[in-house]
């Protein structure tokens, strides 16, 4: 056996034995990056402000298309 197999064998077997990292909820909490929401355009909100119209139609609730246009808004700012 040459001197690179059994190189490639030692890092074979000490590759499986890698430490384990635990992790808190509190370091958790500290490395989470804060997601930021893209601003929804007009095309996005139309979208869903008709699916919104659609659902309720079905569902026979009343409603106007500004109140759709104002829950797709809220909806999609969070």
């Amino acid at each position: 056996m040459g001197s690179s197999e059994s190189k490639a064998k030692g890092k074979a077997k000490t590759t499986g034995m890698s430490k384990k990292t635990v992790v808190t909820a509190a370091a958790a909490k500290k490395t989470k990056k804060p997601t930021t929401k893209s601003i929804p355009d007009e095309n996005e909100i139309r979208l869903k402000a008709q699916e919104i119209y659609h659902e309720r139609i079905f569902r026979g609730e009343n409603g106007t298309a500004e109140d759709d246009w104002m829950k797709a808004e809220r909806l999609l700012k969070g």
